[in-house]
C-alpha cells in the first residue's frame, strides 16, 4: 500500500461539462449581442423620416446603457471560464510536531453593534480549533476600545480551560458553545451518562460566562472607549483562578490569547478595518510570529475545527506553496431562512463565481475564512522568497521604527520568546500599534493589507495577485466558518453601499484592474475577474436607472424604441433576454437553490442596482474629488425579533432610510403607469406590434417587484412602506414624466 507521504494532499477538479456549457453560451450570446448592438448603432447612420432630437436622446440613452451591460457581461464571463473545485486531505499532513504555527486575527469594532458575547463564541471556536495549542495564537483587535471587550477576553479564557477540554475528549465539531448548544448536535455517538453529565456542567458554566460578560455590558462599559481617540492597550490573556479544578497539563494546553486595541486620536487616519490588521500583523510579529495568520470576522465563528489543517493541505504542498499566498473558504451563514429574500448568503459569490476564480488564479481576500501566508503581506514581490539582509535604513523606510519586528522578518516562529522577554515584547508591541508608527512607511501602499479603500481585502487580494501571488479556493461540504447574515432590508442596503463604495474606490483610483491588472495577474482572465468585481456598480446602477425610466417615458409619449413584433430583430432582443435570464436560471438550479431563489435574486439585484450601487458610486466619487472623508459603519449583528419574525416569513420589511424607499417606490409607480398606459395602446389603438417590448419591460419590473407594490398599497403592519414616501413616491413619478414630457415630445 502506498504511504501517505507520496499521496497528494489535495485534489484539483476541473469542471469540464460547466465549460462547455459557459463558454458555448458565450458563443451564442455574443453573436446575439452584436446583432443587437448592430440595430441600435444603424439608427443613427441610416436616414429616418420618425427620426427626431427627442428620439434621437432617447434612443441614445438605451444604447449607451446597452454597451455597458453588454460590457459588464462580458467582464462577468470571465469568472464562467474555468470553474474548478478543490479536495484537500488533512489526514495525510504530517506529524503535528512539522505543522506550521498559526496566528489567528479577529476584528471587531464596535460592542452595540457587535455583541460580547457572539464576538467571545468566535475567539473561543479559534482557541478549540483542532491544531496543536502550542502553534496556535489568537489576537483580538478591539478598534472600540470597549473595556467590556477587554473583560469579556478575560472570562473567555476562563471558560476555554472548561471548553478546550471537553471539546477535545469527545471530538465536538461545533466549537463555538453558543452554537453547539443550540443546536441539535448528534450526540449519540460520544454516549454514555458521563458525557451526558459532563455536557450539562459544561453548559451550565457557559450560562454563567453569558451572565458575567453581559452585566459588564449594562454598566457602560460599551461605551467606553468608543471615540476616536484612545491610547493603544495590548495584553496577554493569562490570568487563572484559584478556584479553577483544572488539571495541570489541560491548563498548559491553552493556545496564546492577546488582546489589542490600537492608538487612535483624531489627528491621525486610521484606515479603518486594514489599519486594524496592519497593527495585528506588526504586534503578533514580535510576540508569535506565525508563518501563516487566519483572518475572522468577529461573527464568523469556526464550524469545523479542521480548518487550519486542510489550508495546510495546500499551503505545504510544495508544488504551489512558494507561489501559494492565501487559502480562501466561503462565507457561510447559520442564521438564512429557506426563502432568503435578500439574498444574504451571497449565493452567486460562494457557489458559483469563486470557483471560476480560483481556475484563473485565485479569489480575492475576502473579508473572512482565509488563511493567508505572512511572507506575502510583508513583500514587495514573490521573487523576495526570503526578507533581505539589505541597508537597515530602507527596511525602517518600508516598515518602521522598530527593530524588534524588523528581526522578526528573519525569524521563524518563536513563542518561548514571550516567557524569557514579555516586558520587553509588550512595550515593543505598545509602540507598533501606536497611531504615528506608519508615519513615512510602507504599510498599506506595498507591505500589508492595503489601504485607499473600505474594501480592504479585494484590495489587498488584488495587490498581492498582481505581485505575482496565486490563491486557492477550499469549498468541503461541511462549512469551516458559519456567521451571521443581514436579515433586514436597511442592514442589507447599507452594507451594499459600503462595499460598492469600497470597490468602486479602487476602480477610480490608478489600481484601476482593466489598467493596472492585465500585465501582472497570473491571468488576463484574472484581470477580468478583478475588473468586473471593480465596475459592476456603475455598469449596474447606470443602465439599469435608464431601464427603468427612458423606455416608460416613451411608452408614455408615444416612442418606439424596440423593434415591432414582425421585424426579425424581435427575435434578437428576444433571444438576449431569454438567454440571460435562463442562464442565471440554470445557474440556480445547478448550485442547488430554487425557482423561488431565482426570482430573489432578479429582485434584489434590480433594489441593490438603484440604490446601493448609485449611492456607493457616488460615495466613492465624492471622496476622490475631496468632497468628503470616508467611513465606515460595521454591519449590525444585533437582531430585531420582529424583523427577524418578518425575514423569516418571507416578507420585506421596509423599515429603512428614505433615500432607500423613495427612488424603489418611485420606479415601481412610474412603470404601473407606463404600464397602465401602455396596455391602453394595446387594447384602443391597436399598437401591440409597436409597443411590445416597452409594456413587457414595465410589466416585467412590476412582477419581480411586487412586495415593493404589496408595501404601499396592501400591507398594514409597521413594517410596509410608510404613506408619506408613497406620496412623495407619487410625487417624485410625477416629477419624472413632466420631465419626460418635455425632452421627450
Amino acid at each position: 500500500m502506498e504511504s501517505s507521504s507520496k499521496l497528494p494532499l489535495h485534489l484539483c477538479h476541473v469542471h469540464k461539462l460547466s465549460i462547455f456549457i459557459n463558454r458555448t453560451h458565450i458563443f451564442f450570446h455574443s453573436i446575439a449581442l452584436v446583432f443587437l448592438l448592430y440595430y441600435r448603432a444603424s439608427f443613427f447612420f441610416f436616414q429616418d423620416t420618425t427620426k427626431t432630437k427627442a428620439t434621437t436622446l432617447a434612443w441614445l440613452l438605451v444604447f449607451v446603457s446597452e454597451i455597458f451591460l453588454s460590457f459588464e457581461w462580458l467582464l462577468s464571463q470571465s469568472f464562467r471560464w474555468r470553474p474548478v473545485s478543490r479536495t484537500a486531505f488533512p489526514e495525510r499532513l504530517p506529524g503535528d510536531d512539522k505543522l506550521p504555527a498559526v496566528d489567528v486575527f479577529i476584528c471587531t469594532a464596535n460592542p452595540e453593534k457587535e455583541p460580547t458575547v457572539g464576538v467571545m463564541n468566535t475567539v473561543l471556536s479559534a482557541m478549540a480549533m483542532d491544531y496543536p495549542p502550542e502553534k496556535l495564537h489568537v489576537y483580538l483587535s478591539d478598534d472600540g476600545g470597549a473595556a467590556v471587550t477587554l473583560k469579556g477576553m478575560r472570562e473567555a479564557w476562563r471558560f476555554a480551560k472548561w471548553w478546550l477540554p471537553f471539546c477535545r475528549r469527545y471530538g465536538i465539531k461545533c466549537r463555538a458553545p453558543e452554537a453547539y448548544f443550540s443546536a441539535e448536535e448528534e450526540d449519540a455517538d460520544f454516549g454514555g451518562s458521563e458525557f451526558i453529565e459532563e455536557r450539562e456542567d459544561i453548559k451550565e458554566k457557559y450560562e454563567v460566562f453569558k451572565k458575567r460578560v453581559r452585566e459588564r455590558a449594562t454598566v457602560g462599559d460599551t461605551r467606553s472607549g468608543l471615540s476616536r481617540d484612545h491610547p493603544a492597550v495590548i495584553e496577554v490573556i493569562q490570568e487563572t483562578s484559584s478556584d479553577d479544578a483544572i488539571q495541570e497539563n489541560e491548563t498548559k494546553s491553552m493556545p496564546l490569547l492577546v488582546y489589542v486595541s490600537r492608538e487612535k486620536r483624531h489627528s491621525h487616519p486610521h484606515h479603518f478595518k486594514a489599519g486594524a490588521l496592519n497593527v495585528l500583523l506588526r504586534v503578533s510579529g514580535v510576540i508569535s510570529n506565525s508563518p501563516y495568520i487566519l483572518g475572522l470576522d468577529c461573527d464568523m465563528h469556526c464550524h469545523d475545527p479542521s480548518s487550519a489543517r486542510q489550508a495546510m493541505c495546500f499551503h505545504l504542498d510544495p508544488k504551489i506553496s512558494p507561489s501559494l499566498a492565501l487559502v480562501q473558504f466561503p462565507q457561510k451563514f447559520h442564521n438564512i431562512s429557506n426563502n432568503d429574500i435578500y439574498d444574504s448568503q451571497l449565493r452567486s459569490a460562494f457557489w458559483l463565481l469563486w470557483q471560476g476564480f480560483d481556475g484563473v488564479g485565485g479569489p480575492c481576500v475576502s473579508g473572512t475564512g482565509y488563511y493567508i501566508k505572512r511572507l506575502s503581506l510583508c513583500s514587495n514581490s514573490i521573487h523576495e522568497v526570503e526578507f533581505p539582509d539589505g541597508d537597515p535604513m530602507k527596511l525602517r523606510q518600508s516598515f518602521g521604527p522598530s527593530n524588534e519586528f524588523i528581526k522578526s522578518l528573519h525569524q521563524n516562529n518563536k513563542p518561548d520568546m514571550l516567557i524569557h522577554r514579555k516586558n520587553a515584547l509588550l512595550n515593543e508591541a505598545q509602540l507598533l500599534a501606536s497611531c504615528a508608527f506608519e508615519n513615512g512607511t510602507e504599510w498599506g501602499e506595498e507591505v500589508g493589507f492595503m489601504y485607499g479603500s473600505v474594501a480592504e481585502d479585494y484590495f489587498t487580494g488584488f495587490r498581492l495577485h498582481c505581485k505575482g501571488w496565486i490563491s486557492v479556493y477550499c469549498n468541503p461540504p461541511r462549512p469551516q466558518f458559519l456567521g451571521s447574515g443581514t436579515t433586514n432590508l436597511d442592514d442589507f442596503l447599507v452594507q451594499g453601499t459600503r462595499w460598492t463604495s469600497g470597490l468602486v474606490d479602487v476602480a477610480i483610483s490608478k489600481f484601476c484592474p482593466l489598467i493596472y491588472g492585465p500585465l501582472k495577474t497570473y491571468t488576463f482572465v484574472q484581470s477580468m475577474c478583478y475588473a468586473e468585481l471593480a465596475l459592476f456598480p456603475i455598469f449596474y446602477f447606470l443602465p439599469l436607472w435608464c431601464f427603468a425610466t427612458i423606455p416608460q417615458l416613451c411608452l408614455l409619449n408615444g416612442i418606439p424604441l424596440y423593434p415591432e413584433f414582425s421585424n426579425s430583430y424581435f427575435i434578437v432582443f428576444s433571444f438576449v433576454f431569454l438567454s440571460s435570464i435562463s442562464k442565471h436560471l440554470y445557474e440556480v438550479l445547478s448550485t442547488g437553490f430554487t425557482f423561488r431563489h431565482w426570482i430573489n435574486e432578479q429582485r434584489i439585484w434590480m433594489m441593490k442596482s438603484i440604490t446601493s450601487r448609485l449611492y456607493g458610486s457616488v460615495d466613492a466619487l465624492m471622496k476622490k474629488i475631496g468632497m468628503r472623508e470616508a467611513s465606515f459603519f460595521p454591519t449590525n449583528k444585533v437582531d430585531d425579533a420582529e424583523q427577524l419574525k418578518r425575514y423569516n416569513m418571507g416578507v420585506f420589511d421596509f423599515q429603512t432610510s428614505i433615500l432607500f424607499l423613495a427612488p424603489m417606490a418611485a420606479l415601481v409607480i412610474l412603470n404601473i403607469a407606463s404600464f397602465a398606459v401602455g396596455i391602453s395602446r394595446v387594447i384602443f389603438l391597436g399598437e401591440l406590434d409597436k409597443f411590445f417590448i416597452q409594456v413587457f419591460i414595465p410589466f416585467y419590473v412590476i412582477l419581480m417587484n411586487y412586495p415593493i407594490v404589496e408595501g404601499m398599497l396592501i400591507r398594514k403592519d409597521s413594517g410596509r412602506i410608510p404613506p408619506s414616501v408613497t406620496l412623495l413616491s407619487a410625487i417624485v413619478s410625477l416629477i419624472f414624466y413632466f420631465l419626460g414630457c418635455i425632452i421627450f415630445m
